[in-house]
């Protein structure tokens, strides 16, 4: 169980991440057309897993974008955003933004979160996605992981970035 915090009010998620060298538990999430995607859908590519509450908040629609145009400049990468926003949510922000680069995903059933275990545990955002973030490569292999400590907090870019090159 990791210790996070809310605007400076502790909370904890169900378990603790993957680590650098495991690898990666196998998914099944939502895509906007409804349909059902695997991890294993994406072997032979670097993946950057962008894991956030809702695509909703600031913070989350902020990481979608700098990764949309990260995802420019790299090579064999596939950027994911995964959240508990409904496919229709995720598909509507992308659409305004202009996302192009970045693949949203939805755990639909909550099992990503919990496998993963970083589902909130506690508090008003209870079953909802901590941030994190997770690169993996193209063996799904786990490369680099962050749990954002305060969840109004942005992500580390670079680290995830740096993983991937």
């Amino acid at each position: 169980m990791a210790k996070i915090t809310l605007k400076g009010n502790e909370i904890h998620t169900v378990g603790e991440l993957p680590g650098v060298g495991d690898t990666a538990k196998d998914f099944t999430l939502v895509k906007s057309d409804l349909s059902r995607v695997n991890l294993s859908d994406f072997k032979g590519s670097k993946i950057i897993m962008n894991i956030s509450p809702s695509i909703d908040t600031s913070t989350c629609a902020t990481s979608v974008v700098k990764f949309n145009k990260a995802a420019t400049d790299l090579e064999n990468t596939k950027v994911l955003y995964i959240s508990r926003d409904l496919p229709f949510a995720q598909a509507r922000f992308c659409g305004a933004e202009g996302i192009e680069n970045v693949i949203t995903l939805c755990d639909l059933s909550g099992d990503f979160g919990k496998d993963y275990g970083l589902e909130i545990a506690e508090g008003p955002m209870q079953g909802l996605h901590s941030r994190v973030l997770i690169v993996l490569n193209e063996e799904g292999k786990v490369l680099f992981t962050q749990q954002v400590p305060e969840i109004v907090v942005e992500p580390d870019y670079e680290g995830a970035l740096e993983a991937v090159k």
